[in-house]
């Protein structure tokens, strides 16, 4: 997966889950919803991770004094 879509994906899956969160506390207590956005919380973190990790730069070495 590029690193351009796993970051598109992982905004959308931080706004799908801010969404069912407050889907979560305006009803009666449906477990549902809060597992939904705890799901999609986590797969936020992972995409998110793979953003970030195809944005180092491995071929570059990096000293202390620069």
């Amino acid at each position: 997966m590029s690193g351009t879509l796993s970051g598109l994906l992982s905004v959308v899956a931080l706004v799908l889950a801010a969404l069912s969160f407050w889907k979560y506390t305006g009803s009666n207590d449906n477990k549902t919803w809060l597992i939904i956005a705890i799901v999609l919380l986590l797969a936020f973190l992972a995409m998110g991770g793979m953003f970030l990790s195809g944005r180092v730069n491995r071929n570059e070495d990096i000293h202390i004094t620069e």
